[in-house]
């Protein structure tokens, strides 16, 4: 046997041998869906109650999420966790025409602030704050840049109660 011989042996063991590893590594994840029922997550979604809003991007920042939750189920009779939920929006204008002296197309922010807490003993479960980004042209007239502006609002805290939800699942499940 030639030395080239060993050499192309060993060459064609390497990738066996990677395989090997890789697999035993796999087989020590763990792995399953965040919202399957085994571990209970969406009947725990389900049992959160989640404060009174204080302004419209607020509410719609809430019906979303009681939305979501509850699987369209609306807010629990016996709730297990209280969600307490702060809502702000911010416009702003970013191309900005001079010569006209107003903003052509803007960005719309929605940010909250959150808090899940269980109900019996006030422990905190998740708590974070996210935020939400929704561009918006804003046309010549003036009811159509309002218009525009609301369904920025809209569009966006759709969004932000979908990322909500997503931490609040993960911290449920765990």
């Amino acid at each position: 046997m030639s030395l080239s011989d060993r050499a192309g042996s060993r060459m064609r063991s390497i990738p066996m041998l990677a395989g090997v590893l890789m697999l035993t590594a796999l087989a020590g994840c763990q792995v399953r869906p965040l919202y399957s029922d085994a571990v209970g997550t969406p009947a725990a979604l389900a049992s959160i109650e989640i404060s009174d809003a204080e302004e419209r991007v607020e509410q719609e920042v809430r019906n979303a999420l009681i939305f979501l939750v509850a699987g369209g189920q609306g807010e629990p009779v016996n709730p297990q966790y209280h969600l307490a939920l702060t809502v702000t929006s911010r416009t702003m204008g970013v191309l900005y025409d001079q010569a006209r002296d107003r903003a052509g197309a803007g960005r719309i922010v929605v940010k909250a602030d959150y808090n899940l807490s269980k109900i019996g003993t006030g422990e905190t479960i998740k708590s974070g704050n996210r935020s939400a980004v929704a561009l918006v042209d804003f046309p010549v007239q003036e009811f159509a840049k309002v218009r525009a502006v609301r369904d920025g609002e809209n569009r966006a805290a759709k969004e932000l109660a979908e990322l909500i939800r997503a931490d609040i699942a993960a911290a449920l499940s765990r």
